[in-house]
């Protein structure tokens, strides 16, 4: 498995297994989709980017930024800082299981915005989690 994938599932089984962020977003409405319009509210794990860290010869450490999107048809933007805020306390709440094959070194929600979506009913949060996850034996 890749390393972004294993912080993609790490991530979303954070979200899923955390009452506070699903009494918000139903689990069953928290995807890896590109397909639109996305279900209100609903939480989508998006874009990723990855960096080789550099600090070894061996390359066995990656920066990991994982985009999450938080879409909610509301009149305002309350509704996804609310969610987005759920999400931060969650991702920071334990070093995120990356399964076999890879350890989280560090981890942190590095950015958080809150935008109208331009249909004029839609809000929209942009979560960035940054991970330095390393490689290891299994």
């Amino acid at each position: 498995m890749s390393v972004d994938l294993a912080v993609q599932i790490a991530i979303r089984a954070r979200l899923v297994a955390t009452a506070k962020v699903t009494d918000l977003v139903p689990a069953s409405s928290i995807l890896d989709r590109n397909k639109l319009p996305a279900p209100s509210p609903s939480i989508t794990l998006g874009e990723v980017q990855l960096v080789d860290e550099g600090r070894s010869l061996a390359r066995t450490q990656t920066r990991v930024y994982h985009t999450i999107h938080v879409w909610k048809v509301e009149p305002s933007r309350e509704g996804v800082k609310t969610i987005s805020a759920a999400i931060r306390t969650a991702i920071h709440s334990g070093r995120l299981d990356l399964g076999e094959g890879f350890h989280c070194v560090d981890w942190r929600v590095s950015s958080m915005r809150a935008m109208s979506d331009p249909d004029g009913e839609t809000s929209h949060g942009v979560l960035v989690v940054d991970v330095l996850a390393e490689e290891v034996g299994s």
